[in-house]
């Protein structure tokens, strides 16, 4: 029987500090049904890991490029508020995209031999995306829920996710929706 885990990217206060933005609006639209599948996976004892933005002011992306966010102690970089949050939840900083580039995020995973990752939050062709390929790179596989994750548009979420669900990676990065995974699970 596959053990599972739930990994959370990126849903940060500084990401959502713009509430008029894009990717606020979607990233705030999915927080319910990310919400009911934060309480339906720890019903059945599926670790959670929230894998945060945890940058420093010198970062070399933010040269005058884009403007300093989610910077590492400071409460920009904490999880929002309107996420479900436990104490036994695992909270992960990560340096760059990937929440197993320079994480811990592989050794808790086989600690608690998780078999397959499950990835939601933001965006979905990036953040969410690269932990998806890392986690096959390590051996895990992953499934990216589209309706736990938003991008800076939805376009942009419906064209990565149309790409994966159809890709050569196929079985071990699957695209899903909840429900669809709850079916998966239970079978």
């Amino acid at each position: 029987m596959k053990k599972y885990a739930i990994v959370v990217v990126d849903m940060l206060k500084d990401t959502f500090k713009k509430r008029e933005s894009t990717l606020a609006a979607e990233g705030l639209a999915i927080v319910p049904t990310l919400n009911r599948l934060l309480q339906r996976g720890r019903e059945l004892n599926f670790p959670v890991i929230f894998a945060m933005d945890s940058f420093f002011r010198e970062d070399y992306f933010f040269n005058g490029r884009i403007k300093p966010f989610s910077i590492r102690g400071t409460s920009g970089a904490t999880v929002l508020d309107e996420i479900d949050q436990r104490p036994e939840d695992i909270y992960l900083p990560k340096r760059r995209w990937s929440a197993f580039f320079k994480t811990d995020l592989d050794q808790i995973l086989r600690v608690k031999h998780i078999d397959v990752v499950i990835l939601c939050g933001v965006t979905t062709g990036v953040c969410v995306l690269a932990t998806a390929l890392d986690a096959l790179s390590h051996d895990f596989e992953a499934i990216l829920l589209e309706d736990c994750s938003a991008a800076l548009n939805p376009e942009e979420h419906r064209a990565v996710v149309d790409v994966y669900r159809k890709s050569g990676l196929y079985p071990y990065l699957r695209v899903s929706t909840s429900d669809a995974l709850w079916d998966e699970i239970d079978m």
